[in-house]
């Protein structure tokens, strides 16, 4: 017996409860120290890779991540099973704003600053967080059985990814798409560090609009126009004011074009411009132009030449530019610039107003827009050669319609601000020569790009060597003190973990490109977008990809998950509160429930999911309904380990198909064509589809009739006491064997993408394999076409059907469980007749049947349904179908009991339909009341008149 296996009995058998917890941790350990998800790039078997999206180092587990991984989960296992080479590689991302933040809190807090301890010494604290607290979510990630490589884990600081970022750097300034110039970008103050535009998240915020006047220089004009109102949001930019726009077409304004205003406050002269941006059915019509403070206007003051006059610091307070204001934090300005522009007769009405405000992701402030010299990529070329590969379908996305969000993003991009000012990061590999401006950087410092300092040096010589010999000064070099935007490391990650730039890199070789990549839709633009333009720079020349490989696209397909919502149906958030952390209901009821109710909840790809839960219990009924799935599973698998004889699959091997009975026949096409089902539905990431269709198959099919029908097969009996059992039922009982045998064998292998731990687990139960034999090693099994029988299915599910017929009228009747009666079933369809005779001692068998009866005559309504013809004795009747089934009770229940019984049901629903239908006739309800409702009403009225027929129909049954 294996450690592994360490969860059952001495005799074998499966104990009576499922642990899951212990369970768990027994095949985690058992995966992870055998290497079970260790590839060997030179081995056999079709490439399949995935790189999973790398969670921030600062993070831990939440209900996303839980989501993402039962979603990549699924999709690696199954390809393992398919016999691929699949390599599915770990990571954790250096998230630089947030554990910059985390760190400059602990040591605010220690009395002290990043700028006190030094760059050095902050980043030797940092990486001791990272080894100490950095890895909380990679624990949390194995609680999930994430079938990963952990041997090959990354994290995008580590040597190997800052030589591929460095590469990247170098090379894209060396094809003259990076770029060092003055721009506007969105600054957060908070983090002293510039965001690019999808880290800037937007809240709408109850404020006011500001309208100001603006006196015309000059005095009025011919028809007593003397100045022009505008509106603001920010007040305190209007210092920073260099123009007024009206649009040219507007005729209000056309005679002021080219004319001056006089900025209050300030006393600046500022011309009145003509700018196609202006809506001039929004406000007055004119809108205030502060280049230096505004993205629009940026492209205004542009287009007509005015200047840029910068009126706040980057720690978020007014510059001396905003003379008397200065010193002031932006929001007191903005207090004061109104109180001054009210008293000096300019603030002519203040309106309240809910707008959009730009708040930095990670410092959870305002971003402000300023001018600033950061470091740029040049978007479009990159761009516009993902469009052309979109348009050869590469990738594909899963669903579709997310391609369009894609191409849209990629038609509509700016260029790309990749600086941040920080220290936890790759730093920028560019050195300014300092020596030529006087030993520090200024605007004009000239600066060499390079892989490292001695290749820095080195340009540095040949470019400036003879000039600073020649003028008496060393070359002096200061390496750039901003690190990349965490994002530009994030764009590598598909080939820079497989160990790009080493195109010799046997990973590289054998994984890239990638074949799926699982992810939300909301990074689409941070990460999707800029992993494809990177790909394009690197893993293509000429547009044909390096090292012949099909394509130089990072991955083939693209698969956008939804979101988890909560129990009210609500987007999850830290600032609404109403989070589910996934690691109590993992402790709570399994990982294995919780995956596989994550993924069944799936209505389609791409869909957000519901996750029921009770805060005040700490419980969700959709994930202990998966847990109730596995105890099924658990308990199915003990019947049969229990009736097996200490055989395997292996052992009883296949059953002669000449000896299967009617009901083996059923199953085997059923277990056939769900397997085809699956796989199907696997490998086109309908992954919901697949958890929904082997829940009911596994359920219903196998659990509650498959092991039904075999009990009484399995366990024989002699015809007479004393005697021994007929060869003939000994030969059946093995045949019952097999078969059970087999369904499960083949369920679990095809329910393990799904629940890895509790497939496992059952799976070397029911096979006694050896400790180094892996479930999630084995190969799916073939659809067996030969048994596929579509005629068959329809008639046993015509079968079933009947059974629940039988059972619910002697649930009607009253009958006691030991209680025989018989059954009588009325046919015209030959074919079913016949099902049902040679089903008819499993029909015995389930329903108590004193006898089963059939006859071919037509009965098609429920009108026939009664007793008078072809049966004298009073008795209970339905129909399913085409088949009326019978259930005479005469002598085995109180007959007068039952009518009483019936005549009440018939008084109750007439009751409920009197209700309904005059609720429905009421034009106030059937008029006014939502669609919904009515449709709702006309449902229960339509059900209450079914029942009322019905017990009408039995209760004339009874004579």
């Amino acid at each position: 017996m294996t450690e592994a296996s360490a969860a059952q009995t001495p005799d074998g058998a499966l104990p009576k409860t499922y642990d899951p917890a212990g369970t768990e941790a027994r095949w985690q350990a058992a995966w992870e120290e055998a290497g079970a998800f260790h590839p060997d790039p030179n081995a056999p078997g079709e490439p399949f890779s995935v790189v999973i999206p790398p969670p921030n180092v600062t993070g831990s587990l939440h209900m996303g991540h839980g989501f993402e991984t039962a979603l990549i989960d699924t999709i690696v296992r199954f390809q393992r099973l398919r016999g691929r080479n699949v390599l599915c590689l770990p990571g954790t991302d250096h998230a630089s704003i947030a554990v910059q933040s985390i760190l400059e809190k602990q040591i605010k807090a220690e009395g002290g600053s990043k700028d006190d301890l030094g760059r050095d010494a902050f980043l030797e604290r940092a990486w001791a967080w990272k080894e100490g607290s950095g890895g909380t979510i990679v624990g949390q990630l194995r609680r999930l059985g994430y079938s990963v490589d952990w041997s090959r884990e990354r994290f995008t600081l580590d040597p190997g990814l800052n030589r591929a970022v460095v590469e990247a750097f170098v090379r894209l300034h060396e094809q003259g798409l990076i770029y060092r110039g003055e721009y506007l970008v969105n600054w957060c103050p908070a983090s002293g560090s510039a965001v690019s535009d999808l880290e800037v998240e937007m809240k709408e915020l109850d404020g006011h609009l500001w309208h100001f006047r603006y006196p015309l220089s000059g005095g009025a004009t011919s028809d007593g126009t003397d100045h022009l109102v505008v509106a603001t949001t920010r007040p305190e930019t209007m210092l920073g004011d260099t123009g007024v726009a009206v649009h040219p077409g507007d005729p209000r304004y056309s005679a002021l074009v080219g004319r001056t205003l006089t900025l209050p406050l300030v006393g600046r002269q500022i011309p009145i411009v003509a700018d196609e941006h202006v809506d001039p059915d929004f406000g007055t019509g004119c809108v205030k132009v502060t280049p230096a403070h505004d993205p629009n206007d940026f492209a205004i003051g542009a287009r007509h030449g005015l200047p840029l006059i910068t009126v706040m610091a980057k720690d978020g307070t007014m510059n001396a530019a905003s003379g008397r204001f200065a010193g002031l934090d932006r929001f007191e300005a903005r207090a004061a610039v109104v109180a001054a522009m009210e008293a000096e007769g300019c603030l002519v009405k203040v309106e309240p107003h809910r707008h959009s405000v730009p708040f930095s992701d990670r410092g959870k402030v305002p971003v402000e827009p300023l001018l600033s010299t950061q470091w740029f990529v040049t978007a479009e070329p990159l761009a516009a050669r993902c469009r052309e590969a979109l348009d050869r379908g590469e990738p594909r996305f899963v669903p579709q319609r997310w391609e369009k969000v894609y191409r849209d993003w990629l038609t509509d991009i700016r260029d790309w601000c990749i600086s941040r000012q920080l220290w936890w990061g790759h730093r920028i590999p560019a050195w300014f020569v300092v020596s030529e401006t006087g030993g520090v950087i200024s605007e004009a410092t000239p600066y060499v790009v390079a892989r490292d300092a001695e290749e820095a040096r080195a340009k540095a010589e040949a470019q400036f060597g003879d000039t600073s010999r020649a003028a008496g000064r060393q070359l002096q070099l200061e390496q750039d003190p901003d690190v990349l935007d965490t994002w530009f490391s994030s764009g590598l990650w598909p080939f820079s973990t497989l160990g790009w730039p080493d195109e010799t890199s046997a990973d590289l070789a054998a994984w890239y490109p990638t074949s799926v990549l699982v992810t939300g839709f909301d990074i689409i633009f941070f990460w999707v977008a800029r992993m494809t333009m990177l790909a394009g720079a690197f893993l293509q020349e000429d547009g044909v990809p390096v090292g012949g490989r099909s394509s130089w696209m990072p991955f083939a397909d693209v698969m956008i998950h939804g979101l988890v919502r909560d129990e009210n149906n609500r987007k999850m958030s830290k600032s609404a509160g109403n989070g589910i952390d996934p690691l109590p209901l993992i402790e709570r009821y399994g990982a294995d429930a919780l995956r596989f109710a994550l993924v069944r909840e799936v209505a389609g790809a791409g869909q957000d999911i519901r996750l029921d839960y009770d805060r005040a219990s700490g419980s969700s009924a959709t994930v202990e309904a998966a847990r109730n799935f596995a105890n099924k599973l658990w308990n199915a698998s003990r019947f049969a380990l229990m009736n097996l004889d200490g055989e395997t699959p292996a052992s009883l091997g296949e059953p002669d198909p000449a000896s299967l009975t009617l009901a083996d026949r059923w199953i085997l096409s059923r277990l056939a064509r769900v397997n085809g089902e699956t796989a199907q539905r696997y490998g086109s990431y309908a992954l919901g589809e697949a958890a929904k269709g082997l829940y009911e198959f596994a359920w219903n099919e196998v659990c509650d009739w498959t092991i039904e029908l075999l009990k009484r097969r399995l366990n024989p009996r002699p015809a007479a006491e004393g005697h021994p059992i007929s060869p003939e039922s000994l030969a059946d009982q093995r045949v019952a064997r097999q078969v059970l045998a087999k369904v499960l064998d083949e369920l679990l292998v095809l329910l393990h993408p799904l629940m890895p731990h509790l497939s496992e687990e059952l799976w070397h139960g029911l096979t006694g394999a050896p400790e180094a034999t892996f479930l999630a090693l084995q190969l799916w099994p073939a659809v067996e076409e030969a048994a596929l029988d579509a005629p068959l299915e329809a008639q046993f599910a015509e079968l079933i059907e009947a059974i629940r017929v039988v059972r619910n009228l002697r649930a009607v009747a009253g009958l006691k469980p030991s209680q025989a009666a018989p059954v009588v079933f009325v046919t015209g369809r030959p074919e079913l007749a016949n099902v049902l005779r040679q089903a008819s001692g499993d029909i015995t068998a389930l329903t108590r049947a004193a006898s089963v009866e059939v006859r071919e005559n037509k009965a098609s309504s429920a009108a026939d349904a009664g007793c008078s013809a072809p049966l004298s004795s009073r008795c209970l009747a339905a129909v399913s179908g085409e088949l009326q089934v019978l259930l005479p009770i005469e002598g085995l229940v109180d007959l007068d009991a039952l009518r009483g019984r019936l005549e009440k049901d018939i008084a109750k629903a007439e009751k409920e339909i009197k209700g309904l239908s005059g609720r429905l006739a009421n034009p106030n309800f059937a008029g006014k009341a939502p669609p919904e409702v009515v449709a709702e009403c006309q449902a229960n009225l339509a059900e209450a008149e079914a029942q009322a027929a019905l017990a009408r129909a039995r209760l004339e049954g009874l004579g």
